[in-house]
C-alpha cells in the first residue's frame, strides 16, 4: 500500500473496466505551518494535489475540471501516453482546456511498476510554481519485499509579504516569477508541520521522491545506509545499486531509495542545503524536513 504522508490518495470508481478519477484544477489555501497560510493553485483543495496510484495494464480515465481564472492542462509526466493525451498545448494536438470546461485524458499504462508525476505543462513558469502537481505512481500488486511504502513530493516557493527572518500567521500571495524561495514543502508542508514516519523495527522502507520544482535536493537520511532502487520510475537492477546516505534528486527527476529499518530511534530525514530546511530563513530547524521513527 503505497501512503503519501500529509496528502490523500485519490480516489476512482470502475465503470466498465476503467478505473475513473477526478482532478479539480482551482485556487487554493494551502497550510504550510501552523497559521501560515500560501494562495496558490491545486487540484482537489491541496498543494501538491492528490496521489493518484494505479498499477500496469489499467485502463485509466482522469477527468479535469478547469476552476482556475486563466486555462490550464495535465502533463504526467514520464508515461508513455498517446500524443493527443500528453498535456502540451501547443505544441501537441491535446486540447487546451479553458476555464469552466474540463477534459478526460484516457489511456492505458503501459509503464512498468514506478514513481512519476502529473502537472500543468501550459505556462509551466506561472502555473507549476504556483503550485500545480502532484504525484503518479503505477504500483507492484504482487511485490512482497517492501511492508512500508511512502511518497513525497519536493517543491519550493516565494511567499510574498513575510519579511526576512520573520514568520507572522496570515494568507500569503505566491511570487511563480521570484527564484528567492522562502518555504522548501514535503507534501505541502514545512517542518515541525511535516507529520513523522513510524515504522516497525525490521520493516523494509521505500521512499519515493518527486522533484517539480527549479532547484535540487540532496535528501539525507540519518541512522542507517539507503540503496537507490529507481531513477524516473525505472528500476535499478540490483547489481547496480548504490549504498548511500544521501540522494540527489535534480528538478524534474523521481528517485526512489530503500533501506531496512534496523536501528531503533528517532532519525531525522530531510534536503541537505542549509536554506531548505529553515523556514523564512528562521532558525528553528524547518522546510524540507521529517522524522523516521523507527520501533516504540
Amino acid at each position: 500500500m503505497v501512503e503519501s504522508p500529509d496528502l490523500p490518495l485519490l480516489p476512482y470508481r470502475v465503470i466498465g473496466g476503467v478505473k475513473c478519477f477526478e482532478l479539480f484544477a482551482g485556487v487554493v489555501q494551502q497550510e504550510l505551518l501552523p497559521g501560515v497560510f500560501m494562495q496558490g493553485y491545486g487540484y482537489n483543495g491541496s498543494i501538491p494535489g492528490p496521489t493518484i496510484v494505479v498499477e500496469p495494464g489499467d485502463f485509466v480515465q482522469i477527468r479535469v475540471i478547469n476552476n482556475l481564472p486563466e486555462p490550464t492542462s495535465v502533463h504526467w509526466h514520464g508515461l508513455d501516453v498517446p500524443n493527443t493525451m500528453d498535456g502540451v498545448p501547443p505544441f501537441e494536438p491535446s486540447p487546451l482546456i479553458q476555464p469552466g470546461f474540463g477534459l478526460d485524458y484516457r489511456f492505458r499504462i503501459v509503464n512498468p511498476p514506478g514513481t512519476h508525476m502529473y502537472h500543468s505543462h501550459y505556462e509551466s513558469i506561472r502555473q507549476e510554481m504556483m503550485g500545480l502537481g502532484g504525484l503518479f505512481i503505477i504500483r507492484n500488486r504482487q511485490e512482497k519485499q517492501v511492508t512500508r511504502d511512502f511518497a513525497y513530493m519536493l517543491q519550493e516557493f516565494h511567499l510574498d509579504g513575510l519579511p526576512k527572518g520573520e514568520l507572522q500567521p496570515g494568507s500569503y500571495a505566491v511570487d511563480p516569477m521570484s527564484d528567492a524561495f522562502n518555504f522548501f514543502t514535503m507534501n505541502g508542508r514545512c517542518f515541525p508541520n511535516t507529520s513523522p514516519l513510524h515504522v516497525r523495527l525490521g520493516d523494509c522502507v521505500r521512499i519515493r521522491l518527486a522533484n517539480l520544482g527549479m532547484q535540487g535536493h540532496p535528501m539525507h537520511l540519518h541512522g542507517v545506509q539507503m540503496l537507490e532502487t529507481a531513477y524516473d520510475g525505472n528500476e535499478v537492477p540490483p547489481w547496480n545499486r548504490l549504498r548511500k546516505n544521501t540522494v540527489f534528486v535534480a528538478p524534474g527527476e523521481t528517485r526512489d531509495i530503500q533501506f531496512g529499518a534496523w536501528n531503533p530511534g528517532r532519525w531525522p530525514f530531510h534536503c541537505h542545503i542549509p536554506h531548505h530546511t529553515s523556514n523564512n530563513f528562521t532558525l528553528p530547524a524547518g522546510g524540507m524536513f521529517t522524522t523516521i521513527q523507527v520501533g516504540d
